[in-house]
């Protein structure tokens, strides 16, 4: 007789709201099914009601953890509509924070994997040597989160040639504790045991899913926007793609720490071009945007963020679309989770480094049972308005 376990909609090993129900005989998952919507904001909406400039901090907000890459993402789109080309400068300024928050991101991640695995020493080393990182944000731009750097046309401020040194010397730092963490992951039995053959996803299912990011490439599928469609500095410098072949949870693990150091090697080379320009432009000043369409993306530690911008000549986006790498990277835990120990699925799921607040978005609501849809968006909005009227009558009639 099969059990039904249920992982959220609020639980230690999720950051935010999801529910996923594991049907499971014994200790083995049979089946999974999941539900979302606990956590829709409603940013594509409100990014109507915002100027171009303000989207910047509107969608900064998406994710904390990636709160650079949907700024970047939008930055693309709209510079592909305007028909601009941002300063060079510019461009390694935007890859050097882009970076920097992949170190971060990877960082917390690896530290929080130990912590699931039950090994809190690795997840208190990593979330320590996370710090110079966000140190580094705060002198560069004043914040340790939610940078607010992009704009249309380039950088909101520069990086000034007596800031690099610094720079460079925490890069060290962190390369060092980065082997430290690496040694420890690789050499562990006991973490080669609980990973390794767990939550495997293959080439196939990469593509089956379209998952990206980490999550892709350590099945073997080496895509990265990058690479594959380069944008910013990274056709300017040296590196290259990591990926690993197993699909297991390993592989991940494995995919993350090796990518930070390719992520120090570009910042590297991105300071060392600044500091050989001395100076130089940061931004066009763009004064408006033309009527168009426009798609832009970037690659988030998580994988492809995506974003579309409909304009119409004003100094508001029309319609904007948003497709954050959780959206489809956790589809893959179906795949990954079925026929695995529960002990092991909380892991498959922690593999992909999901990210619910990015994910979230309602298009209607559905009779689970029947399938049968029951209200579209604008009812239900219209049907909560309803809810709100009546509330404010009541309580002018009970006055």
């Amino acid at each position: 007789m099969s059990k039904i376990i249920p992982i959220g909609p609020y639980h230690p090993l999720q950051e935010e709201p999801e529910l996923f129900k594991l049907y499971c005989e014994g200790e083995i998952v049979k089946d999974i099914k999941w539900e979302t919507g606990y956590n829709h904001r409603g940013i594509e909406k409100l990014s109507q009601s915002r100027t171009f400039d303000q989207v910047f901090f509107l969608v900064e907000r998406i994710c904390g953890i990636c709160s650079t890459s949907h700024p970047f993402a939008f930055a693309n789109c709209m510079e592909e509509i305007a028909g601009i080309e941002v300063p060079d400068r510019a461009k390694y300024i935007r890859t050097i924070i882009a970076e920097l928050e992949r170190i971060h991101s990877h960082l917390l991640w690896v530290g929080l994997a130990g912590h699931f695995l039950g090994y809190n020493t690795v997840f208190m080393w990593a979330w320590k040597y996370r710090e110079p990182v966000l140190d580094l944000f705060e002198m560069i731009t004043g914040n340790r989160n939610s940078y607010a750097m992009f704009k249309i046309g380039g950088v909101r401020r520069d990086i000034e040639n007596n800031k690099i040194t610094r720079i460079k010397e925490t890069l060290d730092l962190v390369k060092k504790k980065t082997d430290l963490l690496a040694g420890a992951v690789m050499d562990d039995p006991v973490i080669h045991a609980r990973t390794k053959g767990v939550g495997i996803l293959t080439k196939e299912d990469i593509v089956n899913y379209g998952a990206v990011g980490p999550v892709a490439r350590a099945s073997g599928v080496a895509i990265d926007v990058r690479h594959d469609d380069p944008y910013a500095a990274y056709p300017l410098v040296n590196w290259k793609v990591i990926t690993a072949q197993s699909g297991d949870v390993f592989a991940k693990a494995e995919v993350r720490l090796l990518e930070m150091y390719e992520s120090i090697s570009i910042i590297d080379q991105c300071l060392a071009r600044l500091k050989k320009e001395k100076e130089g432009e940061t931004e066009i000043v763009v004064k408006e945007v033309p009527e168009g369409i426009g798609t832009g993306h970037a690659e988030a530690p998580r994988g492809e963020v995506f974003h579309f911008v409909k304009t119409d000549g004003s100094n508001y986006p029309v319609r904007h679309k948003i497709r954050a790498p959780s959206y489809v990277n956790i589809a893959t835990f179906r795949k990954s989770c079925v026929g695995q120990t529960i002990s092991d699925a909380t892991l498959s799921l922690a593999a992909v480094d999901p990210c619910y607040c990015c994910t979230e978005r309602m298009a209607y609501a559905f009779d689970v049972e029947t399938g049968k849809k029951i209200y579209n968006g604008n009812e239900l909005l219209a049907l909560s308005q309803s809810k709100t009227e009546a509330i404010i009558k009541r309580i002018k009639t009970e006055l």
